[in-house]
């Protein structure tokens, strides 16, 4: 079950309760248009909007998974807003800049696991967009870079917030600060990627395969444990530990978790909805 848009493909597979969304702009190696920006929301809105579906891998058609922002393109079509001489047209940059977040930030807090497959480059606006998935897998030949400090930009799409939490704020800081590229192993080794597969078409089965192992569980529990995690971003564990207490006051009693009784007292698998 496809669908695809201007820059996205969307397989459903919903006997497998999950999803590949592929970017999906070969020619110009899923450079990032204005189409990858305005459309990512409406992606994530419509796996959303689809219960069936509860884990997402995020991989790319054509040799790269994306070499980031496309800059030509981005300087033709917001030429005024990038070069404003009052402060009213800056304001009007700014508030581009925060449209252009969103799609991240609904990844972040949707109910729904992502799963980044990278292979090749994934410069960029591409270290963005894996930073606001929960799992990172990348191909041996997967670079990544965080290229912003070398084109004259301070990276604004959420990777300088995530990377000291994901790599430890000396990595961070080495990979902003130069803008350098770090191979597979190096992102492997600093906690980047999850894991680290022989090419291309294993990272992808490894994906899948997670993705479907994830997806098994009760989705109201995916729901609690990525809410709880996420928390503990900008909370302490003392806090993270009274919300999930509050979190399974309310919640613990699922309609799965009676299944999960019900199949320990009769010594057999749960069948989760």
């Amino acid at each position: 079950m496809s669908s695809t848009t201007s820059f996205f493909e969307i397989e459903k597979i919903p006997e497998k309760r999950i999803a590949i969304v592929y970017l999906n702009r070969p020619d110009k190696r899923n450079s990032m248009s204005w189409e990858f920006w305005s459309g990512l929301p409406a992606v994530v809105d419509a796996i959303e909007s689809d219960e069936r579906i509860r884990a997402v891998v995020i991989a790319a058609r054509g040799k790269s998974f994306t070499t980031g922002l496309d800059l030509e393109e981005f300087d033709g079509r917001f030429a005024d807003r990038l070069r404003g001489e009052t402060a009213d047209t800056r304001m009007k940059l700014y508030d581009l800049i925060k449209e252009m977040q969103k799609g991240f930030q609904r990844m972040m807090k949707s109910d729904r696991i992502f799963i980044s497959a990278v292979h090749r480059h994934c410069i960029g606006g591409g270290l963005d967009l894996i930073c606001a998935c929960d799992i990172r897998l990348g191909s041996k030949d997967a670079v990544v870079s965080l290229r912003e400090t070398k084109v004259a930009i301070v990276a604004d799409m959420g990777s300088l917030n995530l990377l000291p939490f994901i790599v430890g704020h000396g990595n961070a800081r080495r990979m902003a600060l130069t803008g350098a590229d770090f191979d597979a192993a190096e992102c492997h080794r600093m906690g980047l990627f999850d894991e680290v597969l022989e090419d291309r078409d294993a990272m992808m089965d490894r994906a899948v395969n997670l993705a479907e192992e994830i997806a098994a569980n009760p989705a109201i529990v995916l729901k609690g444990t990525k809410q709880i995690l996420n928390f503990m971003y900008n909370h302490t564990p003392d806090e993270g530990l009274d919300y999930v207490a509050v979190w399974n006051a309310a919640f613990l009693d699922s309609d799965d978790f009676r299944e999960l009784m019900s199949a320990f007292k009769e010594r057999r698998r749960p069948n989760y909805k």
